[in-house]
């Protein structure tokens, strides 16, 4: 099955209420689940909270809610200073790029899953924001959640965000083929799976009226190539670097989201949303949205915005 199948059956099933497609069964099943452990023991549970990084960013125009929703990746775990979080790095780069200041909520929590998204959400109300980055699936994955249902938790956590005026922007899930500590043959199942993951959550983001954002291809080969400089001390979680190259990847589309341009356009294929996914899953930085009509755009950004601004909480 292609990628693109995959992706349109998980999101079929997850409109329907089923567990999608889990694709490990009998003696495979064991080896994963014993190697799982083992990974775990090496990578260690946290023993820490991310920094704080609430705050305001930037300056001039009326103020801009952002609001970051999701797990470690989004919460910044394993960083030393708020700075340097993928929720300050992303609020800062907004600032920047529509020079205005930006309010920052985040909301993310270490170890969360697509299922813990409602309860972030209801700590929102009733301070709606203005945008939302949700970056959730790399425990979905680890814990073996049905893909179906977590694309139908994640549809549920973007249409209730929408029903309050909120945009929204999905970080996909990450390669975790790139995680040393999780050896062979997990991690290339890790990795098949995250990346077929990833294409589902495009496929249910863009159909629930989100724009997603691809990190697999992203972090994968950059993270793969120096996991002395992109991975944190536990060689699982990203460090500052890492951190950065996520926020940087997703701040174009929280931009265009929030002020259209026409020069998003250029560079922008016409397919149906399947094969957007799935190509979107191999690109770093690929954003997927709707158009006008009843097609889809796939977007790939090239360039990453740079975040200089600074906080004031």
């Amino acid at each position: 099955m292609s990628r693109a199948s995959r992706a349109r059956a998980i999101a079929s099933a997850a409109a329907v209420g089923g567990a999608g497609l889990v694709g490990a069964g009998g003696a495979i099943y064991g080896v994963l689940l014993g190697q799982s452990r083992l990974a775990r023991h090496r990578i260690g549970e946290p023993m820490t909270t991310p920094p704080v990084a609430d705050g305001t960013y930037g300056a001039g125009g009326v103020p801009l809610l952002l609001a970051v929703l999701g797990d470690s990746g989004a919460a910044g775990f394993g960083v030393e200073r708020p700075e340097e979080t993928t929720a300050a790095v992303t609020a800062a780069g907004l600032a920047a790029a529509l020079s205005r200041v930006v309010q920052l909520r985040c909301f993310a929590v270490v170890g969360a899953q697509s299922g813990d998204l409602q309860a972030q959400i209801d700590q929102i109300e009733p301070h709606w924001p203005d945008v939302a980055v949700i970056a959730v699936g790399a425990n979905d994955v680890t814990h073996r959640v049905p893909p179906g249902r977590s694309v139908a938790l994640l549809t549920s956590a973007i249409e209730r965000l929408h029903a309050n005026g909120v945009k929204v922007v999905v970080a996909t899930c990450p390669d975790l083929g790139t995680i040393r500590p999780i050896p062979h043959p997990l991690r290339w199942v890790a990795r098949r799976w995250s990346r077929s993951l990833a294409a589902a959550q495009t496929v249910a983001a863009v159909s629930a009226g989100a724009r997603s954002v691809a990190l697999a291809d992203l972090l994968g080969p950059e993270f793969d190539a120096h996991p002395d400089t992109m991975f944190g001390p536990d060689q699982f979680h990203p460090s500052a670097t890492g951190y950065r190259h996520f926020a940087e990847a997703i701040v174009p589309s929280l931009a265009d989201a929030l002020a259209p341009s026409p020069e998003s356009e250029r560079g922008s294929t016409h397919l149906d949303l399947a094969h957007a996914a799935a190509q979107a899953a191999e690109v770093g930085g690929a954003e997927v949205s709707a158009d006008r009509g009843s097609r889809v755009r796939a977007l790939l950004r090239l360039q990453r915005q740079q975040a200089p601004a600074t906080s004031a909480r």
